[in-house]
């Protein structure tokens, strides 16, 4: 027999669709504080460790998650301040990516997308980007505050979107949540880069 067409692809943000490079972001804007690789990596776990995840989950705020880094990271508020408003500024499109979704829309597919995002990243995105009315729809972390790779993110983006979990693939570059993803019975795939993941798409049958 053979296999049912997927037609829906799910895309995550960060990482695949937009650039997301968070080292670089702390080199940039602490340079005194990520001087050698050591110190980088460990202010990077320091930074976008827990309570950067509860920003993705929209339960504290940007002044909050400040307050959490000064006191935890020894830093001051400007230099903490100065990542979390550069942010998104380094998520910039990644045309090959772009190039990749315009091929799935011009082949018949909907598109959808499921982020871990702060809400002022998620409203900087939506007002900054056109690329966004290519997607049927989308849910972002903040706004149903709950975040990659817990299991009820998933189940809320399916129900929203109205299909299935064979029915989509879903394309992350975390291997945690492509392997959520496919606990839940989706098609996933751990996007490298756009030559990769559309090599993997259509050996998954998605035309």
């Amino acid at each position: 027999m053979s296999r049912p067409m997927i037609r829906r692809v799910i895309f995550d943000l960060g990482g695949v669709v937009l650039r997301w490079r968070p080292a670089v972001l702390l080199a940039q804007q602490l340079p005194r504080h990520t001087a050698t690789p050591q110190a980088l990596a460990q202010l990077q776990a320091g930074f976008f460790g827990p309570d950067w995840w509860d920003f993705d989950r929209g339960t504290v705020s940007t002044v909050d998650l400040a307050d959490r880094l000064v006191r935890r990271l020894a830093l001051g508020v400007p230099e903490v301040l100065s990542v979390i408003e550069a942010g998104p500024e380094e998520l910039q499109p990644v045309e090959a990516t772009l190039a990749l979704m315009r091929r799935l829309r011009e082949a018949g597919c909907r598109l959808y997308y499921l982020s871990n995002m702060p809400l002022p990243y998620a409203e900087h995105l939506e007002r900054r980007h056109d690329f966004f009315r290519w997607f049927e729809d989308g849910v972002f972390s903040s706004r149903v505050q709950c975040i990659k790779p817990e299991p009820r993110i998933f189940e809320l983006a399916l129900e929203r979107f109205g299909c299935a979990p064979q029915e989509a693939v879903f394309l992350d570059d975390h291997p945690l949540n492509v392997e959520a993803a496919r606990a839940l019975g989706l098609h996933a795939v751990q996007f490298r880069d756009a030559a990769q993941a559309e090599a993997e798409l259509q050996a998954l049958g998605v035309t």
